[in-house]
């Protein structure tokens, strides 16, 4: 039987002496990710506070000018992916979660390669290039659809439609 990881850090406390030596290894190492990615973000953050009060009001440049505009999102975006990282650490931390949710790293490896393609000069990559990273944020679209599932493992089912009800009617 699987022990339930602790939800807080109260309850981490609390429950160490009841962990497993696995799962004190797991929730020890996703701690210390957790306190590593937290700093990340908190550069990060720093950083792109800095570069848009920098750029967009000491400079005044124009948000809208290609360049800022793929400065400033590139910026906001590499924060998105770490706090991202972060949650998706978090899970193994508070909830009976493995450290391998698929959906969550199709998720941080499409806001990757958005990012990429937001801030990469189209104009200096080679048609080659561009046609593989289109067909790997293609291929992830499709990987991301074919495994999204509910927290119980069963299918998203589909909302129906205001039309003919398909289940048989009990006469």
């Amino acid at each position: 039987m699987t022990k339930r990881l602790p939800h807080n850090l109260t309850e981490f406390r609390r429950d160490w002496a009841v962990l497993g030596v696995y799962e004190r290894f797991e929730a020890a190492v996703a701690l210390i990710l957790t306190l590593i990615v937290t700093a990340v973000i908190v550069v990060a953050l720093w950083r792109l506070t800095y570069s848009v009060v920098d750029t967009l009001v000491l400079r005044s440049l124009n948000p809208l000018e290609h360049g800022v505009f793929q400065s400033v999102f590139g910026e906001i975006l590499t924060v998105l992916i770490a706090l991202e990282f972060n949650h998706s650490l978090h899970y193994v931390i508070t909830r009976k979660r493995g450290i391998v949710q698929a959906r969550i790293v199709i998720l941080i490896a499409v806001l990757a390669l958005v990012r990429k393609l937001i801030v990469t000069d189209l104009t200096a990559v080679s048609p080659g290039t561009l046609a593989a990273e289109a067909t790997l944020l293609l291929a992830l679209g499709i990987t991301y659809w074919l495994v999204r599932e509910r927290g119980d493992g069963r299918r998203i089912s589909r909302p129906r439609s205001r039309g003919v009800d398909p289940r048989p009617r009990a006469t």
